[in-house]
């Protein structure tokens, strides 16, 4: 009997060969009226993502998982908005990256197609439903979505108002799938459905992308854990630094790009550390400190060395003081995931040093880490933060959600 994974497999490579060759207007306006669905059908959105909520909520969960897990008719606009940025961004089906004569005649070039089938495994974060499917589609790939118990209702939701949409438009619903459960048998089944899916992106913790990495036989691209730094140098400005420090760690702490652990140079530790701390605690985040920053911030407790190495997505920050920048990088180097590490520093020397030297998809200097992100990139809407070397690293656009062939025209010639 056919697995319910293999029948979805199927159904997504027939949709996959319709939407290969659909004409870049007609992927705009099922994108467009899929936003015009989502937002028609808030009402029954909400609804679902209200139950997830309680349930979440019932069974003891809290904090910053709540806030991704979190539906509001203003997030629900920001997904619909998304998807009209993706329609409104240049197709990368289709472009020839380079075309060239060879010595024998061939004309030979290479252009960017769709990758085919895309599947996705994440956690509660609902917004994650949208990215995907609208990036998919603008790529020209089906995709089929297995997303956390959490979020279940309000996924079976969301997808359910794009495969309608999407069949309005003559277009196959298949084009968007939702794995129907959330047992790990059916993600074990997903990571190893060879030969229906060409490609898996696990979005999520730290343990969803381990796991995903060591079992899947479907090739991965792996998205993020996201351990970012800020290091504080001897010669930033402090009231900017400040500012920095508390939009990377309490804009949206439940994040990846948000900062986890704070590095300050010990020139300044005295004046610094106190005027951080401060503000930190005022917005409620415990700061888990070396020896000398739990002796300049009052009410701070002391950091083990497990802090310097956890994402903590939660009001939580590991504070250490360094001598110098060569003492922040080596730490950076330590115990970074690759997402996002910043410099706070007047010292043109010292911030060419920390870009050129730290390795990570995003290193900033002066700026806070919470815009890595593909919109604030100007990529339009993401499917994560690609942290590993092959193929994409960063943001992943619509470019990053495709692959290449080559095109080679001939007149006759045989090889001798």
């Amino acid at each position: 009997m056919m697995s319910v994974l293999v029948e979805m497999g199927k159904k997504a490579k027939d949709a996959s060969v319709v939407l290969a060759v659909l004409p870049t207007p007609k992927k705009n306006e099922a994108l467009c009226c899929a936003a015009e669905a989502l937002l028609a059908a808030a009402e029954n959105i909400l609804g679902a993502n209200k139950e997830d909520v309680d349930a979440a909520l019932a069974s003891g969960i809290k904090g910053a998982f709540i806030d991704r897990l979190t539906l509001t008719r203003a997030r629900l606009e920001e997904m619909a908005e998304g998807l009209c940025q993706v329609a409104a961004l240049d197709d990368p089906v289709g472009e020839v990256l380079f075309m060239k004569t060879l010595d024998n005649g061939l004309v030979i070039g290479q252009k960017r197609v769709p990758m085919g089938v895309i599947g996705i495994i994440f956690e509660a974060r609902p917004n994650v439903t949208a990215d995907a499917f609208g990036l998919c589609l603008k790529a020209g790939s089906a995709v089929i979505l297995r997303g956390g118990k959490e979020a279940f209702r309000t996924n079976q939701a969301v997808v359910s108002v794009f495969r309608e949409a999407l069949e309005k438009q003559g277009l196959p619903g298949d084009i968007v799938q939702v794995v129907p459960d959330t047992s790990r048998e059916t993600a074990n089944e997903m990571m190893r459905l060879n030969g229906y899916l060409d490609v898996l992106i696990p979005r999520g913790g730290a343990g969803l992308i381990q796991s995903v990495v060591q079992n899947s036989t479907v090739p991965v691209i792996e998205t993020g854990v996201g351990n970012c730094h800020i290091f504080v140098d001897e010669t930033a400005e402090l009231d900017k630094a400040v500012a920095i420090v508390m939009n990377a760690k309490t804009q949206r702490p439940g994040v990846c790009n948000a900062c986890e652990s704070l590095l300050v140079h010990e020139k300044i530790a005295d004046q610094f550390l106190p005027m951080v701390g401060e503000a930190l605690q005022q917005k409620n985040v415990e700061i888990r400190g070396d020896e000398t920053a739990c002796a300049l911030i009052s009410g701070s407790v002391p950091a083990t060395q497990e802090d310097w190495a956890t994402e903590y997505t939660d009001y939580i920050i590991s504070t250490r003081v360094v001598q110098n920048i060569d003492e922040a990088i080596s730490h950076i180097r330590k115990y970074s995931t690759g997402h996002s590490e910043a410099i706070l520093t007047e010292n043109y020397t010292n911030a060419q040093r920390f870009l050129n030297e730290v390795d990570a998809a995003a290193v900033y200097v002066n700026a806070s880490t919470r815009f890595t992100d593909g919109a604030q990139f100007g990529f339009g809407a993401e499917i994560g933060i690609s942290t590993q070397k092959l193929h994409a690293r960063g943001p992943m656009g619509l470019k990053e959600l495709t692959t290449t062939k080559y095109i080679i025209y001939g007149n006759g010639q045989i090889r001798q």
